[in-house]
């Protein structure tokens, strides 16, 4: 009997280390104090699902970054958008750790890294790829610091773990990392879809918004609908973890239509070339004009996505007249925490007698196919595949300003938008530039590829282009001393630069002829040299800073200091 027991025993437990797919006690965490977390795995971004946790850091830059196990440090990047400065670290287990927006690289490491910088005469240093036996680190090294780099962001530490060979990301809460969470996800918003043309909901043909009550914690309802044909559900919803007042994201959605599952997907992990199809997972026309997210409990085409499991009919709904459904969404958080609505419908005979206009204009795309318009001075040409379904685009033009449709639409690749610009002199079109105007207040430049007398450029985003101007230079001045001081006690230059117009290409620093590096500060508008990087000789120097706008604007400090060595 003994035997029996002990083998049982030996049993549920094979099965159960058998259902841990990740090892759990194999990575630490990145950091010394408790995890707080503003981003969850998986989270709704736009254009992209968040592709790790954001690590809370009190509010400070300068934490110590640990590895979370051994490994060698197999990729780093300074950039001044994206992840800032990062440090990928390669495992012998088969994955790699991501550690993104820190401020500074760990001893050795930064000045490995500033070696390079200074090599290249740049503060960006695209990928950078040390031999496996060059940067070793163990558990628990301290191999960074915390801090808020990589564009305009607030001071915490993105953590990632990927699959070294795929390069697929996975929820690192899945490798033991424990967050505490008793809050279940909150529902803002519940939206139902007819997706024929046949199909009603209280006999209306358009999607609509459903008012929606608290039955008791966690648990909702709205009133009954009535509803004929293929229709479908999106819901608005976010997480909330403990000691965090961020909006995150949930970690699974799951419908049921009297009481069998219909639809469900969690965001266990997934790849880069297939975050985009985030567009065609959330309501896109929703989310451009209204900026909120509803995530589809329903499979369109196009979308690619691999986060789905269990589908029936694509989380399609046919409801037939003369019966009752009763459809449940539940969203789940990763600890388990969770929150239902129900949604009762009556199946009832189609009394409308209009159908929805269709979408017509001279201008029809086919998706599979290369299209090319051209209207006055503008063309635009759409790659096979740009769009993930046929459609029917608006194009218009007045005076310097294209149309082309609204952003409304999610696009596969990018599109080429050129302008002809022969009526305009040299001088004229060297400060010109193409500017998405969607925002009328504030025109954001495009990067223009200048052709003789075509600018043209590259985009994923329909709406509001044109031509203007930038005849601004940049300006620039002294943060910390005055020209011809004695700064014998300062450890760093600070000098403030920003450009108004098309926005700063490029700088480039010097003291003495020789080139210096000065880290950029987006946010502080800031460049930034460090004493400690040369030794100076003698007491009088000569310090030079050039900057460059996106159209060629430039203009140039110079200042005298005193420095004693």
């Amino acid at each position: 009997m003994k035997c029996f027991l002990f083998f049982l025993g030996l049993l549920f437990t094979t099965i159960s280390f058998g259902q841990k797919k990740y090892p759990t006690n194999y990575f630490r965490n990145p950091l010394d104090i408790e995890t707080i977390l503003a981003g969850t795995f998986g989270e709704l971004r736009s254009n992209h699902f968040h592709a790790g946790i954001d690590i809370k850091t009190q509010r400070k830059e300068g934490l110590p970054v640990y590895a979370a196990a051994d490994g060698y440090i197999s990729r780093i990047k300074v950039a001044l958008w994206g992840y800032g400065k990062v440090i990928y670290i390669s495992h012998p287990n088969g994955y790699t750790s991501v550690y993104g927006h820190l401020s500074k690289f760990g001893n050795g490491i930064e000045d490995y890294v500033k070696s390079i910088q200074y090599e290249k005469e740049s503060y960006e240093t695209g990928n950078i790829f040390p031999k496996k036996v060059e940067i070793p680190v163990k558990k628990g090294q301290i191999i960074a610091y915390s801090g808020s780099t990589g564009g305009f962001v607030a001071p915490h530490l993105h953590f990632e773990i990927r699959d070294t060979e795929t390069e697929h990301i996975i929820n690192p809460l899945l490798f033991g990392i424990k967050v505490k969470d008793t809050i279940a996800p909150r529902v803002k918003g519940i939206m139902v879809y007819t997706l024929s043309d046949s199909s009603r909901v209280n006999q209306n043909i358009k999607k609509t918004i459903l008012p929606f009550k608290k039955i008791k914690d966690n648990y909702y309802t709205t009133n009954r609908i009535t509803a004929k044909g293929p229709i479908g559900f999106g819901i608005n919803v976010y997480d909330q973890l403990n000691k965090a007042y961020n909006k995150n994201g949930i970690y699974s959605l799951e419908m049921k239509v009297n009481g069998h599952k219909v639809y469900y997907h969690d965001v266990e992990e997934f790849s880069f070339t297939e975050s985009k199809y985030i567009n065609l997972l959330i309501d896109y026309p929703q989310f451009s004009k209204y900026k909120n997210r509803f995530q589809r409990t329903f499979k369109v085409t196009g979308n690619q996505l691999n986060i789905y499991k269990d589908l029936l009919n694509d989380g399609i709904i046919n409801i037939k007249e003369g019966f009752n459904y009763t459809i449940e969404i539940i969203a789940s958080d990763y600890i388990g925490n969770q929150t239902s609505i129900k949604i009762p419908v009556k199946g009832v005979q189609n009394n409308a007698i209009f159908k929805q206009v269709k979408d017509t204009s001279d201008y029809k795309i086919t998706a599979s196919e290369f299209q090319k318009f051209t209207k006055k001075n503008v063309t635009i040409a759409f790659p096979k595949n740009t769009f993930y379904n046929d459609v029917y685009l608006d194009f218009t033009i007045k005076k310097n300003s294209v149309s082309i449709h609204k952003p409304n639409i999610p696009l596969n690749k990018s599109f080429t938008l050129t302008f002809d610009v022969s009526k305009y002199t040299e001088k004229e079109r060297s400060t010109m530039y193409i500017a998405n105007t969607n925002n009328k207040k504030y025109p954001t430049y495009q990067n223009t590829r200048k052709k003789k007398e075509k600018f043209f450029t590259t985009t994923k985003t329909l709406g509001n282009y044109t031509l203007l101007s930038d005849i601004q230079n940049p300006t620039l001045y002294l943060k910390n001393f005055k020209n011809n001081q004695w700064i014998t006690k300062h450890s760093k230059i600070i000098v403030e630069i920003s450009d108004k117009g098309t926005g700063i290409k490029s700088y480039k620093a010097t003291i003495d002829g020789e080139w210096i590096l000065m880290e950029y500060d987006l946010k502080k508008k800031q460049i930034v040299y460090q004493f400690s990087d040369k030794k100076l000789v003698g007491s009088k120097h000569l310090l030079e800073v050039i900057v460059e706008d996106n159209v060629g604007n430039t203009n140039i400090l110079n200042a005298t200091f005193y420095k004693k060595e």
